[in-house]
């Protein structure tokens, strides 16, 4: 599946242009609805499993906006309509996060969450292994807070 990994430019969050002959992850996940599945299930994970207490009190009482707002950018970043950018801009990720203190725990038990339902929505193998890879490459980068050396 190396044709998936050129269709994303990981440093920055923003698709890059995909010949379209090759689809993309967007695609290959199932669109529209795939993307909305994948988000409400990331985020009913997060509301339920104990070890995402911490990354749970990074978010608003509600989490219409999160949500609404992770299914934009994730259709765009994985090769579908620049929705987020379309209605907020550049996404700036490590900035709209800066607030947040974002340590290896918080990344761990965001990437639990987002593995998860990843596992129980991804049948293809090779994807399933993709987007966990590339997932875990923006967590990691997300990361602001560091152990004290």
């Amino acid at each position: 599946m190396a044709s998936i990994a050129i269709c994303l430019n990981l440093r920055d969050g923003i698709p890059m242009t995909q010949p379209p002959e090759q689809p993309t992850p967007y695609e290959l996940l199932g669109g529209a609805e795939a993307v909305q599945t994948l988000v409400d299930r990331f985020y009913n994970l997060m509301d339920t499993l104990p070890e995402a207490a911490t990354i749970r009190a990074m978010h608003a009482r509600s989490l219409k906006s999160s949500r609404e707002k992770l299914v934009l950018f994730l259709t765009g970043w994985l090769g579908g309509p620049p929705l987020y950018m379309e209605k907020h801009g550049h996404p700036r990720l490590r900035m709209r996060h800066a607030p947040f203190i974002i340590d290896e725990d918080a990344r761990q038990a965001w990437m639990l969450c987002m593995r998860q339902a990843l596992d129980e929505q991804v049948d293809n193998a090779e994807l399933r292994r993709f987007l966990d890879q590339a997932l875990d490459r923006v967590a990691a980068h997300m990361r602001n807070t560091f152990p004290s050396e």
